[in-house]
């Protein structure tokens, strides 16, 4: 499916399962594994503190601070190898990234509920590069609510080793994704989501 687009608006998604070959994506997936400074955070949920259900990790330019759900992220120093591929991730989606979000699914019961990336320091029609590593994972996307219609089902994606998907345009307008939980016994994946914040006015 390499240079593939997926969706129902074909200029909004652009999946390619082999971006990265399987040696160098599993040395990759070793080495940020244990290389990252993975955290667990508590986030609001419907008016609730709870912990994330996975590991993350923010990565960046000193000036890329982010938040999301009442969770504040400053971010660390680029890592050597989080920068490397940023440089490649930027030349295959045509678009700038100063900052990357990590998130480590440790086995079938780490999730990410929906959501759309539309926070204000993402811009109006923002630009995210999706990098995955490790055990294949369904990515679920659906219409947001204003634009879904009675009786319509979500779309599948398993998401592959190595696999990149960009999502840029109205994607975070038009759509809601989630990557929900599986069989326990899977095995670690780790998911690299690259962006680009904007500077806030005061």
């Amino acid at each position: 499916m390499t240079g593939n687009c997926w969706n129902w608006d074909a200029t909004d998604f652009e999946y390619r399962e082999a971006f990265l070959a399987p040696e160098e994506a599993d040395a990759c997936l070793d080495r940020l594994w244990h290389e990252l400074a993975w955290e667990q955070r508590e986030i609001s949920l419907f008016g609730r503190r709870v912990l994330q259900p996975r590991l993350i990790a923010w990565y960046g330019d000193r000036d890329a601070a982010y938040s999301y759900s009442g969770l504040k992220l400053e971010p660390r120093p680029w890592h050597p190898l989080l920068q490397t591929l940023r440089d490649r991730v930027e030349e295959a989606a045509g678009s700038r990234f100063n900052s990357v979000l990590a998130n480590a699914y440790r086995d079938g019961n780490d999730s990410m509920g929906w959501h759309s990336d539309d926070e204000a320091e993402l811009g109006a029609r923002p630009g995210i590069a999706s990098l995955s590593l490790g055990a294949e994972r369904t990515f679920l996307l659906r219409r947001a609510s204003a634009l879904r219609q009675p009786g319509e089902k979500s779309r599948k994606l398993l998401l592959a080793h190595g696999s990149l998907l960009v999502m840029r345009g109205d994607s975070q307008k038009k759509y809601q994704h989630s990557v929900p939980k599986t069989r326990p016994e899977t095995g670690l994946r780790i998911n690299l989501t690259y962006r680009l914040v904007r500077a806030q006015e005061a």
